[in-house]
């Protein structure tokens, strides 16, 4: 298939679900509902040891991507996820993840570039949160 051929692939309609390795899934489960106040979509034992739980952020849509936290699978933790997720105030997000003892670096104001910080979860997962002008 050409790079301009496309008609194979036009049943693809979005991202569904972004996977994130964690270690300890209560202790995962506690840092995204209660730090960032995304909401459990679905939880469900996944193969043999492992356990499976989609989050979104809060209100988000049934479209919306989900992020998979995933315990048990023998991923590594601790990487950049690449996983940029998005705010209309970045320094107040900011604000509200470093008040909450959330490990935050400095909030960056590059040229040409919105307003973005990186953030880890408890198992040092990194990922970015990007203002978008509403």
């Amino acid at each position: 298939m050409s790079a301009d051929d496309t008609s194979g692939l036009s049943s693809i309609t979005g991202i569904h679900t972004v996977v994130v390795p964690v270690a300890d899934m209560d202790q995962a489960l506690a840092f995204w509902t209660g730090a960032l106040g995304f909401e459990v979509q679905m939880d469900s034992p996944f193969g043999e040891g492992q356990h499976w739980v989609e989050v979104a952020a809060h209100d988000a849509d049934a479209a919306a991507t989900t992020i998979g936290l995933m315990s048990g699978s023998g991923l590594p933790t601790g990487v950049n996820t690449g996983i940029r997720l998005s705010t209309s105030d970045a320094a107040a997000a900011w604000r509200a993840l470093a008040d909450g003892g959330v490990d935050v670096d400095d909030l960056l104001s590059l040229p040409g570039a919105p307003p973005m910080f990186t953030f880890r979860d408890g198992d040092g997962n990194e990922l970015v949160v990007v203002e978008i002008a509403p």
